[in-house]
């Protein structure tokens, strides 16, 4: 597999001009552009807008072939793949080297935007307004990097890089709550998931389970499912595993003469003290407590 460590291999891959600078490059797409279709892995970062007649492009295990504008990010050492695109209008790509963000508060800030872990079919999907944006962003990205090289000139571009990263948190939060009144809620998909999980005796087989395991079988990324999650309820995917497997053991405790060793034990834990951690995390009693607890 190809793996790309400098910007001028991986414009040469692709047929691009030679970056102006060592770790940083834009480029903005004519329809005849071509990339390079063999699998790669990189050390960039690479920001996407594209409008696609046709074509794939391979993020991790996924495809994306959607032929709406749409924004994509990747992060370094992710597998990417490129496969026949043709592009119906212009697109631009960045590519920003991890290093160039080396000092900056961007090389810290930009591992909390979690985008960056979706799957391609995850993709950013912009309205004419927020597309425009960030036409706006990278016409001044451009620019800056074009002109003469100074000691503004990294600041400034990736002070835009980080306005078009937090305006694609803000449109992402806009997609999941339109994307949830098309196809309803994603916590009640979630909780029926989760509900499986334990009807199915899974929970005695497999343990407790986790948000990738739930997340593949809803045909999301973990990361997509819990800032979905978060966005619809105000709790990622682990808080509200956390909530079903408590109500059930409040529910258990209340209703049978079991010991809390067995109850914990049905309920995919198989360390005593970390059930009763989280017990008391999330009621302020430790199960015994509650089990005896007798409300006025």
């Amino acid at each position: 597999m190809q793996h790309f460590s400098s910007l001028a291999e991986m414009h040469r891959f692709n047929g691009l001009p030679m970056p102006e600078n060592p770790l940083f490059s834009v480029y903005r797409c004519p329809k005849n552009t071509s990339l390079g279709e063999k699998v790669f892995t990189s050390d960039f970062y690479i920001i996407s807008l594209k409008k696609l007649i046709s074509g794939i492009i391979m993020y991790g295990r996924t495809k994306y072939d959607h032929d709406n504008g749409c924004m994509i990010f990747f992060k370094p050492r992710q597998i990417i793949q490129f496969k026949g695109l043709e592009y119906h209008e212009d697109s631009f790509v960045i590519f920003i080297h991890e290093d160039f963000l080396n000092g900056h508060v961007l090389h810290n800030e930009i591992s909390k935007y979690a985008f960056f872990d979706y799957e391609a079919n995850e993709a950013l999907h912009l309205s004419p307004r927020e597309e425009q944006i960030m036409w706006d962003l990278f016409y001044k990205i451009d620019t800056e990097y074009l002109a003469n090289n100074d000691e503004y000139s990294r600041d400034i571009m990736l002070a835009h890089i980080g306005s078009m990263l937090k305006y694609s948190q803000r449109f992402y939060k806009r997609q999941f709550i339109n994307r949830t009144e098309l196809s309803g809620k994603t916590v009640s998909k979630f909780n029926d998931v989760l509900a499986t999980h334990f009807e199915t005796g899974l929970l005695l087989d497999q343990g407790l389970p986790n948000v990738s395991t739930l997340a593949s079988q809803l045909n999301l990324s973990p990361r997509y499912l819990s800032d979905m999650l978060k966005q619809e309820t105000g709790k990622t995917a682990m808080e509200l595993i956390h909530i079903y497997l408590i109500n059930e053991a409040k529910n258990r405790l209340r209703g049978n003469d079991q010991r809390v060793s067995e109850i914990a034990y049905e309920l995919g834990f198989g360390d005593l003290s970390y059930f009763s951690r989280l017990f008391k995390k999330e009621t302020d009693m430790t199960p015994n407590q509650f089990k005896k607890y007798i409300p006025n």
